[in-house]
């Protein structure tokens, strides 16, 4: 097995693949990248046994097919360390890799390509294409509400519903919730709902580009696939039930504030300095024309901040965690924010005033 490849062709899709690859694993192979050659094509695989992605590169001559299993993170630093523009020279033999590069020469110890465990493929209930950037802004719209470690282990990923002609996604960690709607051509009768896990989700959204590229979809009951002409990537899905997310949307806020996004982004920042670091409470006292935003810490030091608002309503007075607030007007681009209430004791709802794709519900605190 012998190939010649440009660093620059080599470097991005094993920085992808190497990204999977777990550090601390009970199988040693784990800690490869399996190379596979078909007549021109390299491929390169890194899996965990939950996420897989395989990347692409197509070599300038067919130089005899084969496939070995290298350590990861050592191929990449190889890479990484050898001066832009070079090309590098691979071969294999008695189980030996050898990497040149110029006057530059590294050997590496291999594991056999059928040690490599492959990812299961179950049938496909659902596939659609769809342009990169619109899964990558329903990512990039809720990933940050996914919990972290939570016991309830379903939340520790992101809910894809795919309905009839859209793509729905909700994160929710039990005390905030980020949900987003897209338009995606899906010729589906029925709604199908699958849970991705925090890993999968991470990876799949460094992958993507905000570009009108495709990326075609492909959704089972235990896998799902996404695929582009560089490479492809599969990911077990999470066996749990997701909560009902359409009961904890907030209905019949009579309350409706409208303000700067910009604005709020600040003073939320400014007040968070002396705001609890544990709880990170901040209360809100809404009057009319007015949001005042006010700290408090066990120090017995405050911060206030105020913001006008379009508000006409009755005077309001209510808690929240001021991270998942700041958290809300950072994935937001919109220059106003709508902010709907009821009490002092209901979720709040967040949204971009007008067509807006993209909802996030933020509980009560009691401060």
């Amino acid at each position: 097995m012998k190939f010649a490849v440009s660093r620059e062709a080599l470097i991005k899709p094993l920085q992808l693949v190497a990204g999977v690859v777990e550090r601390r694993q009970t199988l040693p192979v784990l800690a490869n990248v399996l190379l596979v050659i078909e007549d021109s094509q390299l491929s390169l695989t890194g899996t965990d046994l939950e996420v897989e992605i395989v990347g692409r590169v197509q070599l300038d001559s067919a130089p005899g097919d084969g496939e070995i299993t290298v350590p990861a993170k050592k191929f990449l630093d190889i890479c990484r360390a050898l001066p832009e523009g070079s090309i590098i020279e691979f071969s294999l033999k008695d189980q030996k890799v050898t990497v040149k590069s110029g006057r530059t020469r590294f050997t590496l110890s291999t594991l056999p390509a059928n040690e490599f465990p492959a990812v299961e493929q179950g049938a496909n209930d659902i596939q659609f294409v769809c342009e990169q950037k619109e899964i990558k802004r329903l990512i990039d719209r809720t990933s940050f509400a996914m919990a972290q470690q939570d016991v309830r282990y379903y939340l520790n990923g992101m809910l894809w519903e795919v309905r009839p002609n859209e793509l729905r996604v909700v994160a929710t960690d039990g005390h905030r919730l980020a949900m987003c709607t897209r338009p995606v051509n899906i010729n589906s009768e029925n709604s199908k709902q699958a849970i991705l896990p925090r890993k999968g989700v991470i990876e799949l959204s460094r992958l993507l580009n905000d570009s009108g590229e495709s990326v075609e979809i492909s959704l089972g009951s235990s896998h799902i696939r996404a695929a582009t002409t560089d490479y492809t990537f599969t990911s077990k899905l999470v066996d749990g039930k997701f909560p009902d997310y359409e009961r904890v949307l907030p209905k019949g806020g009579d309350k409706v504030v409208l303000g700067n996004r910009a604005d709020l982004k600040q003073a939320f920042a400014r007040t968070s300095i002396l705001s609890n670091e544990k709880y990170r409470g901040v209360r809100l006292e809404l009057e009319s024309g007015l949001l005042t935003i006010i700290a408090n810490n066990p120090e017995q030091e405050e911060a206030q901040d105020q913001v006008a608002v379009d508000y006409n309503g009755d005077a309001l007075e209510v808690g929240f965690n001021v991270s998942y607030l700041q958290d809300v007007t950072n994935v937001l681009d919109s220059e106003n924010i709508k902010l709907t209430l009821a009490d002092s004791n209901s979720s709040a709802l967040l949204e971009e005033p007008e067509n807006s794709d993209s909802a996030y519900v933020v509980m009560p605190m009691r401060l």
